[in-house]
């Protein structure tokens, strides 16, 4: 009985510690969250011709619920202007790929900010 309350604070300490370690994998590697925008062909950079993805857009983006976030992305081309993007984003890796939806699409938070 000694035993183990000698290294009961070892035996949590080491739970904690993988606990911590998987929730951090979670949160930076596997946890995706979604934003949406409306394309500014005014805030597109073209970058050097000898990479794949020649422009780089760097705009306002919304999760559902309309918190702010500035992201940057890079394209192959000129996207359309004023078209609607659901954008799968990682903390770690960023912008992971881009679609474009309908206005009707977007979370309603998200309608509220593109209304006139």
């Amino acid at each position: 009985m000694t035993f183990i309350k000698e290294k009961l604070p070892i035996i949590i300490g080491i739970i904690v510690f993988i606990l911590l370690c998987g929730f951090t994998y979670y949160y930076l590697f596997e946890k995706e969250m979604y934003y949406y925008t409306q394309i500014d062909n005014s805030k597109v950079e073209e970058l050097d011709s000898k990479e794949d993805m020649q422009y780089k857009y760097t705009l306002t983006m919304y999760d559902k619920n309309a918190h702010a976030k500035e992201i940057s992305f890079k394209t192959s081309r000129i996207l359309r202007e004023e078209a609607f993007l659901k954008i799968k984003y990682y903390n770690i890796f960023g912008v992971n790929n881009w679609q474009e939806v309908e206005y009707e699409e977007l979370p309603d938070k998200v309608k509220a900010k593109y209304e006139g």
